[in-house]
C-alpha cells in the first residue's frame, strides 16, 4: 500500500487542471479592475463636462449683453443659462447640479469685501464681479466673473469601500469681465 508521502507527490506534480484554477483566482480580480476602469472613465466624463459647464457660464456671465434676448440680462442670468445649456448638451440634469460648498472666498472689485454667490441661480455659485489678480502687490487689478458648481458622482464597485457612495465633483472657472 502507498504511503500518505507518495499520493502528496503524486499530486504536487499533477498539472491537469490548473489553468482553471488560476482562472478562478485571476478572473474575479481583472473584472475589478475592469469596472473600476470604466467608473473611473465615467466619473472622468461628468467632472469634464461640468467643468466646460462652468467655463462657458463664467464666458457668458463676462459679457454684459445678451444678443438673442430681447431684455437686457445680468451676468448672473446669462452665466446661469450657459451652465445649464452646457450641463444638457453633455446629457446630465442641471437639477442635480447646487453651488459649491463651501462657496469661494473671492473678494468684490467695488468694495474689497468677501463676495457671496449670485441669488439668480439654483445649481451654479455665480460671483461678480470679482478680483481676479491680487492688487495689494501693487498692480492694477483685473475684475471677472467666477462660476463654481458640483454635480454628484455615484459609484458601482462591488466588494469595495466606495460601492453605492456618492461623491461630489467640484468644477471652478474664471474670466475677465469684457468692456463693451
Amino acid at each position: 500500500m502507498p504511503s500518505l508521502a507518495h499520493y502528496l507527490r503524486k499530486l504536487v506534480r499533477e498539472t491537469r487542471a490548473a489553468e482553471i484554477a488560476e482562472a478562478a483566482a485571476v478572473l474575479p480580480l481583472m473584472f475589478m479592475i475592469l469596472l473600476g476602469i470604466f467608473w473611473f472613465g465615467q466619473a472622468f466624463s461628468i467632472y469634464g463636462a461640468i467643468t466646460r459647464a462652468a467655463q462657458e457660464g463664467a464666458r457668458a456671465g463676462s459679457i454684459p449683453y445678451c444678443a438673442t434676448c430681447s431684455t437686457t440680462n445680468t451676468a448672473a442670468q446669462n452665466a446661469t443659462a450657459a451652465v445649464q445649456a452646457a450641463l444638457i448638451a453633455s446629457k446630465l440634469d442641471p437639477a442635480k447640479a447646487r453651488p459649491m460648498s463651501p462657496a469661494p472666498n473671492l473678494l468684490s472689485c467695488a468694495t474689497g469685501a468677501a463676495l457671496a454667490c449670485g441669488s439668480g441661480s439654483t445649481n451654479a455659485c455665480i460671483q461678480s464681479p470679482v478680483q481676479l489678480t491680487n492688487t495689494s502687490l501693487g498692480g492694477t487689478g483685473l475684475c471677472g466673473v467666477s462660476v463654481s458648481l458640483q454635480y454628484p458622482f455615484r459609484f458601482w464597485l462591488p466588494f469595495t469601500s466606495i460601492n453605492k457612495q456618492t461623491i461630489w465633483l467640484s468644477a471652478t472657472a474664471q474670466v475677465r469681465m469684457e468692456n463693451r
